[in-house]
């Protein structure tokens, strides 16, 4: 019986042994393999670092290039709130001249040519009278021979006199408000988002801001100017006709769309020439891309250089960008249209060939083996083994290069092919249409949003 104890016992010994020692070869054998990852050398420890260095100091370097610790000084939060009340505002100019300031002139916008006779209503005074001019709840002026007096709602009179010797002359009882600004060629008053009167030395600028794009429908002097919605539609459908030539409906539309003020005829040939621009665009680079798929994809084509060359030309077509090629084609066949849609489709191919090439060369090869067990050739096995297969990536990544597009084509017309985004750009040079900025924008706006709603419904429907 101790024997047999024994034994057990040093038995259970030996299988310890055993298993210390084969755990001695496994850490030996690990350490032996993974030793460059246990204990890595100074090179791996410090090039990571260098890395991070590097970025850090980069990003220091385009902090202090751009100055960005003193971009709060620079950001001017008043000048956006003009621009901002442009966008969805218009306003009224009152101009006078100090050597008659009781003659006045009252235009939209400043315009030449859309002048108001009579005045509005908050324009009030006779010819050769003393004028007041009503903000509403800000308050209001009155101008006089030689100087005029702006009651605030906030504050006391404030005068301002005619220039004398160059200067211009300002009284008030109490300390002028923070917004009343003196400099020494003008004085800028302007109390609220919605009242500004500027002072020259030898003119008065009152602006009266309201809500809403004025003239929208029908331009200034347009004979529907005045009407409203349910004026037009009893214009249309009641009234005799205003124009013997035509029906009140077609002289309703014919004003719309030839409105001075809004150019919506222009704004939507323009809109037009832009979606064009991007269809065609990217139906070119849709129709030479997939071919030079195949004949890019080692799978299909044995030549080496051949794949080499159209990758390059890859390379090369998606390197350069769309409004460097836009440039380079504007420069080559003039503006226009033409130009962008080459600009589209030369840089869309490029993309599309390259995501194309590298989907044909990840297809699954039983499919293609299956084809070729029936005897079918070259030609027969990618139209039926590996077309099938890519051809839902395809028209998913079409489309999506379609809605691309078609802001891409906004910023290539801007650079002279033509379409919206020159209708845009002319907006934004003037520094005053900034309404017609806003009407331009909603327009694209509801295009993307319509085109990729038309296109998720033609991927659903094509792909399933």
């Amino acid at each position: 019986m101790v024997t047999w104890k024994i034994n057990c016992q040093w038995r259970e010994c030996s299988r310890i042994v055993q298993m210390a020692s084969s755990k001695r070869e496994i850490e030996n054998k690990i350490y032996r393999e993974f030793s460059h990852i246990i204990y890595p050398s100074w090179r791996k420890k410090v090039i990571p670092l260098g890395i991070v260095a590097i970025g850090l100091l980069y990003l220091g370097y385009v902090f202090s290039f751009f100055d960005m610790y003193n971009i709060g000084k620079r950001w001017n939060t008043e000048r956006a709130s003009f621009f901002a009340l442009d966008s969805y505002a218009h306003k009224v100019h009152v101009q006078s001249y100090w050597k008659n300031p009781l003659k006045l002139k009252v235009t939209l916008e400043g315009s030449r040519f859309e002048t108001y006779d009579p005045y509005p209503e908050w324009v009030t005074g006779s010819k050769n009278e003393n004028k007041r001019i009503d903000f509403g709840d800000d308050g209001y002026l009155v101008l006089l021979d030689n100087k005029v007096v702006m009651h605030w709602t906030d504050g006391v009179p404030i005068t301002v006199t005619r220039p004398v010797n160059g200067k211009l002359g300002i009284q008030s009882l109490e300390d002028l408000p923070d917004y009343v600004r003196v400099t020494k060629n003008k004085i800028n008053v302007r109390p609220s988002l919605y009242s500004r009167v500027q002072f020259y030395k030898t003119k008065i600028v009152i602006h009266r801001y309201f809500n809403g794009w004025e003239y929208f429908f029908f331009d200034f002097q347009s004979p529907l100017a005045n009407h409203g919605f349910f004026d037009t539609l009893r214009f249309v459908f009641l009234d005799k006709r205003l124009d013997p030539k035509m029906s009140n409906l077609s002289f309703a539309w014919n004003e719309f769309l030839y409105n001075g003020l809004w150019l919506h005829k222009e704004v939507y040939v323009a809109l037009f020439q832009t979606i064009f621009m991007a269809v065609l665009g990217t139906l070119i680079a849709a129709v030479f891309g997939l071919p030079m798929a195949f004949m890019a994809a080692y799978n299909v084509t044995p030549f080496g250089s051949v794949r080499f060359i159209l990758r390059r030309l890859f390379d090369t077509l998606r390197g350069i960008d769309m409004l460097i090629w836009s440039l380079i084609f504007i420069r080559a066949f003039g503006m226009g249209p033409f130009s962008g849609i080459l600009a589209i489709g030369v840089t869309d191919t490029g993309t599309l060939g390259k995501l194309m090439s590298e989907s044909i060369e990840n297809i699954d090869k039983k499919e293609m083996e299956g084809v070729k067990s029936t005897g079918a050739n070259n030609l027969q096995q990618n139209r039926f083994g590996i077309l099938p297969q890519i051809l839902p990536i395809f028209i998913s990544q079409t489309l999506y290069y379609l809605e691309s597009n078609t802001r891409g084509a906004i910023v290539v017309g801007a650079m002279g092919a033509g379409g919206i985004g020159l209708q845009f750009l002319g907006s934004l040079q003037t520094g005053k249409d900034w309404e017609n900025v806003a009407y331009i924008s909603l327009v694209v706006l509801i295009t993307v949003v319509v085109i990729d709603i038309l296109s998720a419904k033609a991927r659903r429907k094509l792909i399933g």
